[in-house]
């Protein structure tokens, strides 16, 4: 019997959605978003001439359909491959779809209506969400999960309550700099470190205030994250969970600097890019951390024979 092709498609689709991300940013870093002035069409046709910004925006919108081409196959072939007791899997895919030709149109709309900042920072936290889900399904079937140690109840829990809790912060964490982006706040507490000279700006407006915000609930998602590694490198020999947990912690590190890369460098594409990707790295990694805990089966390492059953091998 040939091997089952969904759990590639999913992971395929993990790999599309972060690039389609950081496509996204290079977009709006490059002020493209409204090179195309209308929607579906660009210039009311579907092969504009790919120059200037046309070509990152219509690109966007090119590689965003081939998500929902790509996303559509994994679909059937989930419905078509996983088992019954697995049809959670399907229905959840099914969800994905829905949820993709939604965040499609709320970019339509982010064209149509001229970038409204609520419209905008909501498309991408449906495109987050659908990052999200797409990790969760990869996650459930990997070919991997079933060649992996069983963990321990005390470790899933971990995962389950302190991962999905760090998960929850980095989407607000999320949202918030989308928001900061989108708002043209991104340089609001100036260059380097300190937020316009201080560790509290001198001064706040709303665009201080919300730069201010994302740069404080930063620091407690980072704790927050550090936390869980620290407990997770503690309480788990998994090497599995370990090597997760130090990829998240890295990622977090260098999420960091980019922030300040990019403030530091007035908001160039190359660095500013970068961290909405990384930031999407980061929930990506924390959602699977999350997710192993619900879905491994209970106890962790090998299995210890009876002294009987271990002569008789």
């Amino acid at each position: 019997m040939s091997k089952p092709l969904h759990p590639a498609a999913f992971k395929v689709a993990v790999v599309w959605t972060l690039g389609l991300l950081l496509l996204g940013s290079v977009v709006h870093a490059t002020g493209s978003s409204l090179a195309c002035p209308d929607w579906p069409t660009c210039f009311g046709t579907m092969t504009p001439e790919m120059v200037g910004g046309v070509f990152w925006e219509h690109l966007h919108r090119l590689v965003a359909g081939g998500l929902v081409l790509l996303f559509g196959v994994a679909t059937w072939l989930a419905w078509r491959e996983v088992p019954r007791e697995d049809r959670w899997i399907v229905r959840a895919a099914a969800a994905g779809v829905l949820l993709l030709l939604i965040q499609a149109v709320f970019g339509g709309l982010t064209v149509l209506w001229r970038l409204p900042d609520a419209v905008s920072t909501t498309h991408l936290g449906l495109a987050l969400a659908f990052l999200a889900l797409t990790v969760v399904l990869a996650s459930a079937t990997s070919r991997r999960r079933a060649r992996r140690p069983p963990l321990s109840e005390r470790t899933r829990g971990l995962l389950k309550r302190a991962g999905g809790a760090a998960t929850v912060l980095i989407f607000l964490q999320c949202l918030v700099g989308g928001y900061v982006r989108h708002t043209d706040a991104g340089m609001a507490c100036g260059r380097g470190l300190l937020c316009n000279g201080g560790l509290v700006p001198p001064v706040f407006d709303h665009a201080v205030g919300l730069h201010y915000l994302h740069r404080i609930l930063g620091i407690v998602t980072a704790a927050a994250v550090a936390w869980l590694v620290a407990r997770l490198l503690t309480r788990t020999r998994a090497p599995f969970v370990r090597r997760m947990a130090w990829t998240v912690l890295a990622l977090v590190i260098g999420q960091v600097g980019l922030g300040f890369a990019g403030t530091w460098t007035v908001l160039a594409v190359l660095p500013v890019s970068l961290h909405t990707l990384g930031a999407a790295s980061v929930l990506a990694a924390t959602v699977a951390l999350a997710t192993w805990g619900w879905l491994e089966p209970i106890r962790e390492g090998p299995v210890t024979l009876p002294a009987t059953a271990a002569h008789a091998a």
